[in-house]
């Protein structure tokens, strides 16, 4: 069995699917190599567009920016490390150790909001991998953006779990009040042991909670996200994070229930029984009965929600504790008829 790498989510690095070879580590109990840290690498992404666009009728956003590829928070049920397989790597260890960065992605966002057939719509960050990652301290990708879309006055959605997001308060606030920007913060637990082992580089709960505090003070629209609701395991808190977070100022809230696409169904089973093996086997069976009987489901809607009694459960008790704690409160539509595409002049008052 794998075993516990302090910092990190997952314990292996799974060979990816489209590879030729299946590399498998085996112990035989004479030699074992000297632990060293893992460190986390930065590469360059030299993708040639940034904004990607989707159809999914159960996404709230057809446009989104993910300036970073891979994730440094390593939370070991995170449905986007398949996307880690498409450049040759793992969907474990790699995903988490083995970043791109976009270094132009300010330049080339620029570029494309300011085309004659560009047609603004809220861009969301956060989709894919968290804007405000560790790495964001340095590279500052995320601060570029933001500055680019609050120069050109178009609205923007922030999804993240990490504390560093109040670092650019001085924009966020102007860009909110001006009905362009909502931040959603994802709170996964409270508990701060659980959240170390399964979210390991990630903001502590408590920070998160601090988080939305600050941003709701600013009079930016927070949106909690609790996500994802792991039956067994989480699903016990969900009240007690609607509780919290609401009395932090947060004044929405929506659910998803865990994801075990592709690698990421083994990388979570064997993180269960490596930091939780006595209830391994009851959360495996509660997750296959919200999936029909599946570790996975890829249809649209019941990806997000699952089917069956358990997931009717939930549901019911999250809608109950939003209207006990007043999350229900819908989310301020943001405002596309500001956006300019030139720059002329941003910062001074128009003639007429």
């Amino acid at each position: 069995m794998e075993q516990k790498i302090k910092g990190r989510g997952t314990a292996s690095n799974l060979t990816g699917r489209f590879e030729d070879w299946q590399r498998n580590q085996v112990y035989d109990g004479w030699h074992v190599e000297e632990e060293t840290p893992l460190r986390t690498s930065v590469e360059i992404d030299s993708s040639k567009t940034v904004i990607a666009r989707n159809q999914s009728p159960d996404l709230p956003f057809d446009c989104s920016i993910n300036m970073y590829r891979g994730c440094e928070h390593g939370c070991v049920y995170c449905y986007a490390r398949p996307s880690h397989t498409y450049l040759g790597y793992s969907a474990g260890l790699d995903f988490e150790t083995k970043l791109l960065m976009k270094p132009d992605v300010a330049e080339k966002l620029k570029e494309e909001i300011s085309k004659p057939s560009y047609r603004c719509s809220p861009i969301a960050l956060g989709t894919n991998t968290d804007p405000y990652q560790p790495i964001e301290r340095n590279y500052t990708l995320t601060r570029q953006i933001l500055e680019t879309l609050y120069e050109h006055r178009h609205p923007v959605t922030i999804t993240t779990k990490s504390g560093l997001v109040v670092r650019d308060l001085d924009v966020l606030t102007e860009m909110a009040a001006m009905s362009l920007a909502t931040v959603n913060i994802s709170v996964t637990t409270l508990d701060s042991k659980l959240s170390r082992t399964m979210e390991p580089r990630a903001s502590a709960p408590h920070k998160r909670i601090e988080t939305i505090r600050k941003l709701a003070d600013a009079g930016i629209p927070v949106m909690v996200f609790v996500a994802p609701v792991i039956p067994g395991l989480n699903e016990h808190e969900i009240e007690s994070i609607l509780e919290t977070c609401a009395q932090a100022g947060a004044r929405s809230a929506t659910w998803t229930m865990l994801r075990l696409p592709l690698e990421v169904r083994d990388l979570f089973y064997e993180w269960l029984m490596v930091h939780y093996p006595d209830k391994a086997g009851r959360i495996q069976s509660l997750v296959r009965q919200v999936r029909s009987g599946q570790d996975s489901d890829s249809e649209f809607y019941s990806r997000m929600r699952g089917s069956g009694p358990v997931a009717d459960l939930i549901q019911k008790r999250f809608d109950l504790a939003k209207l006990k704690y007043g999350l229900y409160q819908t989310m301020p539509e943001l405002d596309i008829g500001q956006f300019r595409k030139s720059s002329a002049g941003q910062f001074q008052a128009t003639l007429f």
